[in-house]
């Protein structure tokens, strides 16, 4: 069957490595960690004091000061990233095409800290005091909305919100519109700002977060037999995908192929995965299945790897059912150790990244992983970068709920 060919022409990124997509990789090359002491709100009380905040983002680079004051942090990081992304891949939406680029972006929460700070006025001031700015600004679907006010993109505008596999699922949705002809081109990929002190409370209370708080840089530790939680990070990370004819017909610089893209639901357990990864062979096989790729032909696995006692041993056990004695010599790598954990911008970020593998023949070094966990025996790459040809590379993200999401990468190749 005739299948269209999606391709990937622009990336962009602001995460705690930095605000720009070469900054953050090559600081992630270097095997540098973005986790920190939390400066966002005073976290004296919480069990969890550490973070992976974004430093150096400057707003009014990309929208007028007034605007910034209407629009919580994860839909100015869209909005900025959505920028650096037309200017990356070179390309203009024109009015009279305008209904041709749809906009799909994952996010996990949304404005929970508008939602916090409205509580108190409403709790202080009475319910007269509260913005009218509140509501627009607390929806998730308001990052994609705030991107396609100001790029001009009028097709189909969505969020794409499952926990931790936003970002991911975002851009398998979007490949699966240009697949079906609903659209040429397509922002996405994932945006998330979530560090307040409700949601640290909460995580902290569900026991999910590291508590490694004398030591954030090495607080991150996927695969490792000392790792106590994932460290709570926030960014963006869109990618633009249009279909082969389109890239071709404006002369763009093709970056990568969306080969396959697979997600399933494990029907298990609200925040726990499958005991054997079962829902997570899924996705994966499905996203190999739809590449056209046998286990033996897939060059690098991104791992989900967030530093938690399950998810870690869960997607080893996954990787293993899925590509069998081939496990053993897949390099894997979990970009978190370095980045944190950014929810619903995880899968967007880490796709970028997947991304640049490709290009650059280098896969970044797995950090902290000095003691490895005796059921976590894969090759996780950690003596730092790998240098290597990379053609395909399949990208993992999972989720609360039991959600499932796998897209696979490959060079392009005419």
């Amino acid at each position: 069957m005739f299948k269209k060919r999606i391709v990937v022409t622009g990336l962009a990124t602001i995460t705690p490595l930095g605000s720009d997509v070469w900054t953050s990789w090559r600081r992630l090359l270097q095997g540098e960690s973005g986790i920190a002491e939390l400066s966002r709100f005073d976290g004296q009380d919480h069990e969890t004091r550490i973070a992976g905040e974004v430093r150096d983002f400057e707003p009014v680079k990309y929208m007028h000061l007034k605007q910034t004051r209407r629009m919580e942090l994860f839909a100015q990081y869209a909005v900025a990233c959505a920028a650096m992304l037309l200017e990356d891949t070179r390309f203009v939406i024109v009015p009279e095409k305008a209904h041709r680029t749809a906009v799909i972006i994952g996010c996990g929460i949304g404005g929970l800290d508008a939602l916090e700070r409205s509580q108190s006025v409403l709790l202080k001031s009475g319910p007269r005091k509260i913005s009218p700015f509140f509501i627009p600004s607390l929806i998730a679907n308001m990052a994609a909305g705030q991107v396609s006010i100001f790029t001009g993109a009028k097709g189909n505008n969505l969020v794409t919100t499952s926990a931790c596999a936003s970002g991911l699922h975002s851009i398998g949705t979007a490949y699966s519109e240009l697949l079906l002809g609903r659209a040429d081109t397509a922002i996405c990929g994932g945006t998330e700002s979530s560090l307040t002190p409700l949601a640290m409370a909460g995580f902290n209370a569900l026991k999910a977060l590291s508590t490694r708080n004398d030591d954030p840089m090495r607080a991150s530790r996927p695969f490792d037999n000392g790792r106590d939680g994932f460290v709570m990070s926030e960014g963006c990370g869109l990618l633009f995908l249009e279909t082969l004819e389109h890239a071709k017909q404006r002369g763009a610089k093709i970056l990568a192929e969306v080969a396959g893209y697979g997600a399933s639901g494990d029907a298990y357990h609200i925040t726990a995965p499958d005991d054997e990864g079962l829902g997570m062979a899924l996705a994966m096989s499905a996203a190999l299945s739809e590449a056209g790729l046998r286990s033996e032909e897939l060059d690098h696995i991104n791992a989900h790897g967030t530093s938690t006692k399950l998810n870690d041993i869960t997607e080893t056990r996954a990787i293993k059912r899925v590509f069998g004695k081939r496990a053993a010599s897949v390099p894997i790598t979990a970009n978190k150790s370095m980045i944190g954990h950014m929810l619903g911008a995880a899968g967007g970020v880490e796709s970028v990244f997947s991304v640049l593998t490709i290009q650059n023949g280098v896969i970044p070094g797995t950090i902290n992983l000095t003691d490895p966990d005796p059921e976590c025996d894969l090759d996780y790459v950690t003596e730092g970068a790998r240098k290597c040809e990379v053609r395909t590379v399949l990208c993992n993200s999972f989720g609360f709920g039991g959600t499932n999401a796998s897209i696979v990468f490959k060079r392009f190749e005419e």
